[in-house]
């Protein structure tokens, strides 16, 4: 029997029992967000300020919808990391598919279920068909929370086991940064968490951020 599960389904929980993800406990494993990261300019810094104040003006209309996200946020901060540029690619809506067999029942009747999940990335980063970054946008009214879950699951299809996959969340207002190793079994970290409602402007780090995961990668 064959179960399709839906990528915004997933929980975190069904991914810790299926997957055996975990999170790390070393404070080095995910040091790639906060050590060292690059410098922006000051043009950059005037850019930035911009898109927040467009992003906070048209919020204080009506809640802003996933499409609106990608075009009033999101595009600014991957042209200034120079996602748009060799050797970078940009995919959107790519599709994934990751199989599973659970064992359903008792000890006296059980049996294999297979389950596909499906999704679709937001917006993909490749270098030579190496994902870098996946990128789960939502709604502004939408909790990071439901994000992060559907951003696990595709970061373990990605390609290539032997080399991490970062992944940045964010629903307009709030930002996070992951990092999956699965090396031997998925292991993740998160980056603090970063909003457009502090009285200064993180998307200066969200953008160093990018920069310096554009470098490591």
């Amino acid at each position: 029997m064959v179960q399709i599960i839906q990528g915004q389904n997933v929980t975190l929980s069904y991914l810790k029992e299926n997957f055996a993800l975990t999170k790390s406990e070393d404070a080095q494993f995910f040091i790639e967000w906060r050590d060292n990261l690059p410098t922006i300019t000051e043009l950059e810094q005037q850019y930035l300020d911009r898109v927040k104040t467009n992003y906070l003006s048209l919020l204080e209309n009506v809640p802003l919808l996933e499409e609106a996200v990608k075009l009033v946020v999101l595009s600014p901060l991957l042209d200034l990391a120079g996602f748009y540029r060799p050797p970078f690619t940009i995919a959107t809506e790519e599709s994934i598919e990751i199989s599973e067999e659970v064992i359903i029942g008792n000890a006296n009747k059980a049996e294999a279920e297979k389950e596909i999940i499906k999704g679709k990335i937001d917006v993909l980063v490749i270098q030579n068909k190496l994902w870098l970054l996946i990128i789960e946008s939502k709604r502004s009214a939408f909790s990071l929370a439901k994000a992060i879950p559907q951003a696990f699951t595709y970061m373990l299809a990605a390609p290539n086991p032997e080399e991490p996959v970062y992944s940045l969340v964010l629903n307009g207002e709030d930002f996070q940064f992951i990092k999956l190793s699965r090396d031997n079994q998925p292991i993740y970290g998160l980056s603090d968490r970063f909003t457009l409602y502090s009285s200064q402007n993180e998307l200066y780090t969200v953008l160093s951020i990018l920069k310096k995961l554009g470098q490591v990668c």
